[in-house]
């Protein structure tokens, strides 16, 4: 552990690019479309890849990295077991947040908001368009239970290999999509001197609020 005598000497300066409140999209999700095709162009491992935070009905916070699988005006789609510990949160405590953190260009973003639980014509729309391995891999995975060992899942996963050898495979009952609703973005722009740009926008009835914030 004496290696971390030496972190307090990590250092950056961040000068790739700004941030302002005049040159911003109003709307927000049209800025974080733009920002996501820069990132999309510099060709990032698993670019939507986004840490979900939750929190249980006792104010017990998780979090973990999820993938975004959909975005638009009504919100952002990503998927999971229901019965994982995320899942039951999310069902005790339907705030959350959401962080986009891309190192190469400095920038990150943050969104607040509330979840709903899609249909589950939507989740079995999703379901079809993934891997035929996956699809199994949700059948065998008991995502958040404890288990004897790998052998345990493997042996689950052939079990289920076996049960769906035709392919058809259907939509698990506990397995679908979750939308989280913004009320709040931040976007944050490394910035020389740690004077960093940080521009938020603000749900107030149909509209968004711009404002700037100190770093």
């Amino acid at each position: 552990m004496n290696k971390t005598k030496s972190l307090n000497k990590i250092r950056r300066e961040y000068k790739l690019n700004k941030l302002s409140e005049e040159t911003v999209h109003q709307n927000p999700f049209n800025q974080f479309e733009n920002w996501f095709n820069q990132v999309l162009k510099i060709k990032l491992v698993e670019p939507n890849a986004m840490i979900l935070a939750t929190a249980d009905k006792n104010g017990k916070p998780s979090a973990r990295v999820v993938l975004i699988k959909d975005i638009t005006n009504n919100g952002i789609t990503f998927y999971t077991n229901y019965k994982s510990r995320k899942g039951q949160e999310l069902f005790q405590n339907s705030l959350a947040a959401l962080l986009f953190y891309w190192a190469e260009l400095e920038q990150q973003v943050r969104i607040e908001g509330k979840i709903l639980k899609i249909s589950r014509v939507e989740s079995q729309k999703y379901f079809d368009t993934r891997p035929v391995k996956s699809r199994i891999a949700a059948w065998a995975s008991e995502q958040s239970k404890q288990i004897s060992g790998r052998e345990y899942l493997e042996k689950r996963f052939k079990d289920f290999d076996r049960k769906f050898f035709d392919g058809k495979i259907p939509l698990p009952p506990d397995w679908g999509g979750f939308r989280l609703v913004p009320d709040y973005f931040e976007f944050w722009q490394g910035r020389e001197n740690r004077m960093h740009d940080r521009i938020c926008y603000k749900k107030s009835k149909r509209r968004w609020k711009i404002v700037r914030l100190s770093p």
